[in-house]
């Protein structure tokens, strides 16, 4: 087979501002450069952290741009495929996905052909849908083809992550389709089902991150808004988007910039997990010394990894930690988001997960490294701390979670919908419980 014979290129647009060319060269090597119209915008802001704005005529080349676009993709290979057959695209690169689907990106990127601009963008495009609507667009999200079909054409966008899921707009009083230049507002997360290769029940996904969400708002931690609802057949996590904001005279819907982890770090989506060569703990909290809120992004991304511990949640890693991308080049960490506890598939026997082969996304420290879950201790949480530079806020962190457990479980449990699954309830309150008896058995008490 030959070589493609010409460069190929897709414009990268925020807010209706033209912000720089993507482009793929006939030896594959993808580049991106800024347009010199952004440089002189007064919001003038880098779209990675990866990739800062120096000079007008930089450009950069190779991985750290295949990893950014790569990024605003599924990371599953099988929702990909399922993309590329419903969007009959010809292969399923990020290149030839993002050029079908890339105009309603995670952050405030939308991406269009040369020659093509956002038209409307400071105005409301939407197609209101009844119940019997948005369960036939929540049924097409696994069907091989459907959003493509004729009609659809403006509906097409792109979520990062592993689970099904789809995208619509909240728009007066009524769930719409968005269309044009107009993005989506909140997230559509189907339940999971079995999955890996055990085949854990995840079925009750949809109650189990609801209740992780809940449960981390008590811990007083910023986290992305949730409500479970269902829609004829289909029963949904409603996701509120914390990077999209309705204007200050209601006439249109603004894109907030943001990146995840990986993005920032120039990180490829396969190697998101620590082990696989993505940024841990310190590297994180390293990049959020420069935050303009260096203080309280440092010690909540803290907090978060011991709550994520306490509810044994061990899919934090560089995808699901985000920053907002400001003017002149300042950022600062969103909420969190996608959490879910394995306290109701821990367990022996089929579809079950020994407590033992649990690991976390990001080690911890000690004499050696340490991932399993069931061995983290306190004093693992201070030395890896002591690694993060952040000794003079671990203490607190610890006396502050235990302190607060009894009292965010008493809220949550209060706060249970009728007929919510004791199934996930039960482990993972209980879980908290035990979890944080072995974190009490390593705390210095206070004087």
């Amino acid at each position: 087979m030959g070589r493609k014979s010409k460069t190929k290129g897709l414009v990268v647009w925020m807010n209706g501002e033209r912000v720089g060319v993507w482009s793929i060269l006939p030896s594959n090597i993808h580049e991106f450069r800024y347009d010199g119209s952004w440089l002189e915008f007064p919001d003038v802001r880098p779209i990675s952290l990866s990739m800062p704005i120096v000079t007008k005529d930089y450009i950069y080349k190779g991985q750290v741009v295949e990893a950014f676009f790569e990024n605003l993709l599924p990371d599953s290979v099988d929702i990909r495929r399922r993309l590329q057959r419903r969007f009959s695209v010809e292969t399923d690169s990020a290149f030839d996905l993002l050029a079908q689907i890339g105009r309603d990106c995670v952050g405030a990127i939308q991406l269009l052909p040369e020659g093509e601009s956002p038209q409307d963008v400071r105005t409301i495009s939407a197609e209101p849908l009844d119940e019997a609507g948005v369960a036939r667009i929540l049924r097409q999200v696994v069907a091989s083809s459907g959003f493509g079909q004729a009609g659809d054409d403006d509906f097409r966008i792109s979520i990062a992550g592993v689970q099904e899921k789809t995208a619509l707009l909240w728009n007066e009083g009524q769930w719409c389709k968005p269309m044009r230049s107009t993005p989506s507002s909140h997230i559509f997360k189907l339940p999971l089902g079995f999955v890996g290769v055990m085949q854990a029940d995840m079925s009750d996904s949809v109650e189990n991150e609801w209740l992780c969400a809940k449960i981390v708002e008590a811990f007083s931690l910023p986290v992305a808004h949730c409500d479970i609802a269902d829609f004829e057949d289909q029963h949904v996590l409603i996701v509120e988007r914390f990077d999209r904001r309705l204007s200050a005279d209601r006439r249109w819907w603004i894109r907030l910039p943001q990146e995840d982890m990986c993005q920032a770090t120039g990180t490829p989506p396969g190697a998101k997990y620590e082990n696989e060569g993505g940024p841990g703990m310190v590297r994180i909290m390293d990049l959020l010394i420069g935050s303009r809120n260096a203080l309280v992004d440092r010690r909540n991304f803290l907090k978060a990894q011991v709550l994520y511990w306490l509810l044994a949640a061990p899919d934090g890693h560089a995808k699901n930690f985000s920053i907002f991308l400001e003017p002149q080049g300042r950022f600062s960490l969103t909420p969190l988001y996608d959490v879910l506890s394995s306290y109701p598939i821990l367990g022996h026997g089929n579809n079950k997960l020994a407590p033992q082969k649990l690991t976390m996304a990001m080690s911890v420290f000690g004499k050696d490294t340490h991932k399993k879950w069931a061995h983290i201790t306190a004093s693992h949480w201070r030395t890896t701390a002591s690694k993060c530079r952040a000794q003079g806020e671990i203490e607190g962190i610890l006396h502050e979670v235990i302190e607060e457990t009894p009292k965010a479980i008493e809220a949550v449990s209060s706060a249970l919908p009728d007929g919510f699954p004791s199934t996930v309830s039960e482990p993972i309150l209980e879980g908290i419980q035990v979890a944080v008896e072995r974190l009490r058995k390593g705390i210095v008490p206070e004087v």
